[in-house]
């Protein structure tokens, strides 16, 4: 089982490094739109440097995983020195299948809009399973476990100074467009890590307390805690109902308080991650 598992994330991750290699060399690379990433600041040097892109991908990988390996763990070290080792490969072989390749979508904005949501696929993939594609990726995880800024904001942050610097190549649109594509990224980023786990916590003040803590735990077979809250207008003491639930459980449990109390005080947050020991 544990060999499976093992396969399994591997296997996801390769899918996710060629994802990532794959918009990189079609979208960002014909476009030079330098956003912020490892791949745009090898964009940037390759003006600079006699090397090719792959070759200086590579480089840039193997300084930045020295970083995650003393600062995230081994885990993460171990599955971003396999990512790093596979980009540059599969770099070299679309370099070699498509030495001539054009901007597909012959619009640099339209090419860094397509980039944006794909490469943010491959990425989440990767995530997904404690690996990264290397580079600014490693930065951004470190700034996420040190200082707990949410993971595509840190990329974000950390790609800004690539983005910034792509005036020394590109004219000044090109630079506005990889700073727009940069902060755009982050956000997709972020919506693909979280937006299939988010959930609700939903807090109940009813009279019909018993109905709906029974509804929870028997229809939607899901837990519940329950406090004592104190009015501060009239000093009453109430029970609130705390629930944390699905999507698709949100819209079940709201439609159920609606049927059996309409007088039903609710309040609803978002949580993007629970964690917790399954109770068997």
């Amino acid at each position: 089982m544990k060999a499976w598992e093992t396969f399994k994330e591997y296997f996801m991750i390769t899918v996710g490094v060629a994802i990532v290699a794959v918009s990189v060399y079609f979208l960002l690379v014909p476009s030079h739109v330098t956003v912020g990433s490892i791949s745009g600041l090898s964009i940037i040097l390759e003006y600079f440097i006699p090397l090719p892109l792959s070759v200086i991908t590579f480089i840039l990988n193997a300084i930045l995983l020295v970083v995650g390996f003393l600062l995230i763990g081994k885990d993460f070290g171990i599955k971003t020195v396999y990512t790093s080792l596979m980009m540059p490969v599969m770099m070299g072989v679309l370099e070699r299948i498509y030495p001539d390749v054009q901007s597909i979508m012959k619009d640099p904005f339209l090419d860094m809009i397509v980039y944006i949501f794909i490469v943010s696929i491959g990425q989440a993939v990767m995530f997904r399973y404690n690996a990264s594609s290397g580079g600014l990726d490693i930065v951004g995880k470190v700034l996420n476990k040190y200082m707990h800024i949410e993971l595509g904001r840190a990329i974000s942050m950390a790609g800004m100074l690539v983005a910034l610097s792509s005036i020394l190549t590109s004219d000044l649109n090109m630079v506005i467009l990889s700073i727009l594509g940069t902060y755009l990224s982050g956000i997709i980023l972020d919506h693909f890590i979280f937006g299939f786990n988010i959930k609700k916590r939903i807090c109940i003040i009813s009279k019909k307390e018993k109905e709906i803590t029974d509804f929870i735990l028997h229809e939607m077979h899901s837990g519940a805690t329950i406090y004592e809250a104190r009015g501060a207008y009239d000093n009453t003491v109430r029970r609130e109902i705390i629930a944390i639930v699905s999507k698709s459980e949100y819209s079940k449990l709201m439609n159920f308080i609606a049927r059996t109390d309409k007088d039903a005080f609710v309040t609803v947050y978002t949580v993007n991650e629970v964690l917790y020991r399954p109770k068997f």
